[in-house]
């Protein structure tokens, strides 16, 4: 689901390109998976009191952060600069992977129930 939401973001900004075809959207997704995991976990603790001045909204730095040190770590993802692209694709990839969570869910949901 994620590797879809890159794809998402990669066609929907000019600055974020995912090469490799769709085993590079697996390997992105699956590393800013890893990333988000280890790393994103403790910037979001020590990030906690910004986080909660701001109400919610310096997580999207914290993403944008996760996804730049994602383009450092992989030759597969390119974001052109931190400001425009990097806060973009972490709205975006947020946006994204909502909606293609509830697009599962709501076609996986009658299925299950049968």
């Amino acid at each position: 689901m994620l590797a879809g939401a890159f794809a998402v973001t990669a066609w929907l900004l000019s600055g974020v390109v995912v090469s490799g075809g769709v085993w590079g959207y697996i390997w992105v997704s699956a590393l800013f998976g890893i990333v988000n995991l280890f790393i994103g976990t403790i910037l979001r603790i020590i990030t906690l009191p910004l986080t909660l001045l701001t109400f919610g909204l310096f997580l999207i730095i914290v993403n944008a952060l996760l996804l730049e040190l994602t383009d450092a770590l992989s030759s597969h993802l390119t974001i052109d600069d931190f400001f425009w692209s990097a806060i973009f694709a972490a709205i975006i990839l947020s946006l994204a992977t909502m909606l293609l969570d509830w697009l599962v869910r709501l076609v996986l949901a009658p299925a299950m129930a049968t």
